[in-house]
């Protein structure tokens, strides 16, 4: 029997946290709750006890089991591989405990929608980890495009992976960012969609088109720079997103021209470019504060089940034209991500 305890954890008092899975990502996430005001580490769970251990002793709580861990918490990270998402998020749910499950919100679009049905239902938050959304330079934008007629998007995540095996394809496990932030910029449903791929998975560029603009995404693992960049082309500017810096930069009032000077001909282009504040600091920080203010007050999360089915239902589908034609399914499951950004 499931037991709503979103009203339970409205108040300003100590709001009890815990982490399923604590590999490189739940790590991170263990972390940042133990540091967090009015938040307890109730507890980590992972199916290596050495690691449980390890990481429970490092942040000052203790490693249990999941049945456990969902009796004591308010709220739970889940970061288990993407085929134990469903079963895992559905278990928790159940008990009442809401919930932050890492990207992909599951292996496929209807457990996806299975998922945000059941959290209705019981009137908890079901946040998905699409940490992109709480960049500070992705954030900044978010305060300009309003303002902004946009008429196209270009991303590039690029690079090579940290110990250069990492398992997959880069649709699912780099370019399904951009393709979220992108999603959430445009505050539209895409219409249509293009993709090619290459290098065995490794490299794919897509275009998406939505009613007014048109997004290009580029993700690439083979790339012997590390790259993450956002360029948004509207009529009034240019604005430029530097992911890894966190920094954002507008280009207005372009003038190109061309000079003469002693006989000679030269080309000058000048525009005013304008740096908005950046707050800068740590993306995973920023989406666990507002996640546990989003519980907190029973509202709404910044990124919804809704918005990780839309991202996930899309990558699937640039995955099944960037990778050719195949016998699988249009519900297609992931493959299995790293943890990568």
């Amino acid at each position: 029997m499931s037991t709503d305890r979103t009203t339970d954890a409205t108040t300003d008092e100590q709001i009890r946290a815990g982490v399923i899975g604590v590999g490189s990502m739940g790590e991170n996430h263990a972390r940042i709750y133990a540091e967090l005001p009015r938040v307890e580490l109730a507890g980590v769970t992972d199916h290596d006890d050495g690691i449980a251990r390890r990481v429970a002793d490092e942040y000052g709580t203790e490693p249990i089991d999941l049945e456990t861990l969902c009796e004591r918490c308010d709220l739970v990270t889940v970061a288990v591989p993407t085929h134990a998402h469903y079963e895992t998020v559905s278990t928790c749910l159940e008990a009442g405990v809401n919930v932050l499950v890492e990207k992909p919100i599951a292996e496929t679009v209807e457990q996806g929608q299975k998922l945000a049905e059941r959290a209705r239902e019981a009137g908890l938050v079901l946040q998905v980890g699409h940490i992109e959304r709480f960049n500070p330079a992705v954030q900044t934008v978010e305060e300009l495009i309003d303002d902004l007629d946009v008429i196209s998007i270009e991303a590039h995540r690029l690079g090579p992976p940290i110990d250069r095996t990492a398992p997959g394809n880069v649709v699912f496990d780099l370019m399904v960012h951009d393709v979220d932030v992108v999603g959430s910029i445009l505050d539209e449903k895409p219409h249509s969609v293009a993709a090619m791929g290459s290098e065995n998975g490794n490299y794919a560029t897509a275009t998406i088109e939505y009613d007014d603009a048109i997004a290009t995404v580029t993700a690439s693992r083979v790339t012997q720079k590390k790259v993450r960049t956002l360029t948004v082309t509207a009529r009034e500017c240019l604005v430029e997103v530097d992911y890894l810096e966190q920094s954002v930069l507008i280009h207005r009032d372009s003038y190109p021209e061309y000079l003469t000077d002693d006989g000679q001909s030269r080309y000058r282009h000048e525009s005013v470019v304008e740096r908005p504040r950046v707050d800068t600091g740590e993306p995973l920080r920023n989406e666990l504060e507002s996640f546990v203010e989003a519980v907190r007050a029973g509202t709404e999360p910044e990124v919804t089940a809704e918005d990780g089915i839309q991202a996930l239902e899309t990558v699937q589908l640039i995955d099944r034209l960037a990778m050719g034609p195949t016998d699988e399914t249009d519900d297609e499951p992931p493959r299995e991500p790293e943890v990568e950004a």
